[in-house]
């Protein structure tokens, strides 16, 4: 076991680059004992097996809590053949420092909620808005200068031009704690309207410079979406309860002030992703100083803090009713489904299982022939006809074996057979060779698009009965799982962080793809290259 895990780490340790080492669209070889080639020494065979491939439904419900969300994700997105897919974000804020003292007569002026949207930072758009602009720095006054907004589009997926209409609520029932597990359909009460946007789809940011040389006098922070806040609000919720128990610690704060959700009114347009721990909210102030005569306001602001030891949830919605999907018949685990659903947040996955008539016919060839397999990949098209469209075509997915041992372990609880979950054994074993990875892409700009997913060690593995006997598989109950997504990187950046650390709670993608259906020449298959002397 020891040696195994330590295996394990150390070729997990080679695939640390996420989508980049995890797909190419060079046809490179992924083979094993492709030394029998050379020279002409072997004959190389190709040949193609149907599959068993079928839809999995995860019933629109994802783990989407803190631990799961490097981004969130909001907005709307309706089309024909997933139907809507709404995703809204609720977080816990925190006093930035606790029991405050905000000075006398303190009076809120604004509050701002800053959102920082994924954006295209080489599609820049800008625009001189001020070219007799004047500014002071610590060393120079009345410094002639321009100002100047820098425009980026955001990344989204979905229909580009739309405006939302965004919405920030006040949450009135406590969000858990920070490594509570939450499910993306779960429902939290909100009350109270804090402020709107009326959202365009891009990101700004100022810029200021100078005009004797053009030097930057100032530069603002990220760009992001600014939405003002009540300030009203904020003066009774907070300015008010100065020196009370509310603001005296993280728990009575959580609990007094819940948290905030953020949405969209609208149904359709695009998801885009942004960084919840890159969240600002500001509350600027003024109060007497009584250190002057006569008393003076002064200006101050107090920032909340909405980073990562506040608990933090993607609440995705669906409605299918008049979508394809919404209305067939999916996860047919005997015969395969003809059509094949991938949707990221919690939508359907994709699993994939190898027929044993074909495990039986391999191993007959290897036995009778001594044919060894070079290489196996199992190919998948997107759906020429169902999935004609303009969206970007996926690139980030995560590929799993599942399969029960044999002889079985038996859940001492359910009394059911354990049903393990695994990196593909080729990752795990082959992925220090040169050329390999989890799986290829072809055509992402053509109609269809096709990915192999590299299953040669798996194959090899049932055909050539070399597991260690705690080892085997059943073959009978093995198949592979496709997600959208990828799989995360340790918080060191050395390996892996797991099998159930990846980007598919956030992943916004979706495609039809072909499945098992035997009149279509793009039916998922096995493909198998082997070698015989």
């Amino acid at each position: 076991m020891i040696h195994t895990i330590k295996k394990a780490i150390a070729i997990c340790s080679l695939v640390i680059f996420g989508s980049a080492v995890l797909y190419n669209c060079e046809p490179d070889a992924d083979t094993l004992g492709e030394q029998l080639f050379l020279d002409g020494a072997a004959q190389a065979n190709e040949v193609s097996y149907p599959v068993v491939a079928f839809n999995i439904n995860n019933n629109d419900s994802i783990r989407s809590d803190a631990s799961k969300l490097t981004y969130g994700v909001l907005g709307a997105f309706d089309e024909g053949q997933f139907g809507m897919q709404k995703a809204s974000y609720l977080t816990q804020l925190r006093l930035s420092t606790y029991d405050p003292d905000f000075g006398t007569n303190a009076t809120v002026d604004s509050v701002v909620l800053v959102v920082k949207p994924r954006y295209a930072s080489d599609s820049v758009t800008t625009n001189t808005v001020d070219d007799n602009y004047t500014f002071t720095t610590a060393t120079e006054t009345n410094v002639n200068a321009k100002k100047v907004v820098n425009t980026y589009p955001v990344l989204k997926f979905g229909k580009a031009k739309r405006t939302f209409n965004i919405r920030v609520h006040e949450v009135d029932e406590f969000l858990k704690g920070v490594s509570d597990s939450v499910k993306s359909n779960q429902t939290f009460a909100f009350g109270a309207v804090l402020g709107t946007k009326e959202f365009k789809g891009s990101v700004s940011s100022v810029a200021i410079t100078k005009d004797d040389g053009g030097a930057a006098l100032f530069t603002a922070a990220t760009p992001g979406i600014r939405i003002p806040l009540d300030k009203n609000f904020f003066q009774n919720k907070i300015i008010a309860k100065k020196g009370q128990p509310e603001l005296q610690d993280a728990s009575n704060f959580t609990r007094y002030f819940k948290g905030i959700r953020i949405s969209v009114d609208e149904q359709d347009g695009y998801l885009f992703q942004f960084s919840p721990n890159d969240m600002e909210l500001i509350m600027y102030y003024k109060y007497d100083n009584t250190t002057t005569t006569p008393t003076t306001k002064t200006q101050a602001t107090y920032s909340f803090a909405l980073g990562s030891a506040n608990t933090h949830i993607g609440q995705y919605q669906y409605n299918r009713t008049s979508s394809i999907l919404g209305n067939s018949t999916i996860g047919n685990r005997s015969t395969g489904d003809s059509k094949l659903f991938l949707q990221g947040m919690g939508g359907p996955s994709i699993g994939i299982k190898l027929q044993e008539g074909v495990i039986n016919d391999l191993k007959t060839l290897y036995q009778n022939n001594k044919a060894a397999i070079i290489s196996a990949k199992i190919r998948i098209y997107t759906d020429a006809t169902n999935w004609n469209n303009s969206y970007t075509k996926p690139t980030e997915f995560t590929f799993l074996q599942k399969y029960k041992n044999n002889p079985v372990v038996i859940n001492s609880t359910t009394g059911k057979p354990v049903t393990v979950t695994k990196f593909t054994s080729d990752l795990l074993n082959l992925s220090g060779l040169a050329g390999y990875t989890i799986y290829k892409t072809y055509d992402l700009t053509k109609n269809p698009a096709y990915y192999d997913f590299i299953v040669t060690k798996s194959v090899k593995d049932l055909v050539e009965n070399t597991l260690d006997p705690d080892a085997k598989i059943d073959a009978s109950t093995l198949y592979f799982r496709i997600d959208m997504g990828s799989f995360q990187t340790n918080a060191a950046g050395t390996g892996l962080a797991g099998q159930k650390y990846t980007s598919t709670p956030y992943n916004t993608s979706r495609a039809v793809f072909v499945g098992t259906d035997a009149g279509n020449a793009n039916r998922v298959q096995l493909k198998i290259i082997y070698g015989t002397k």
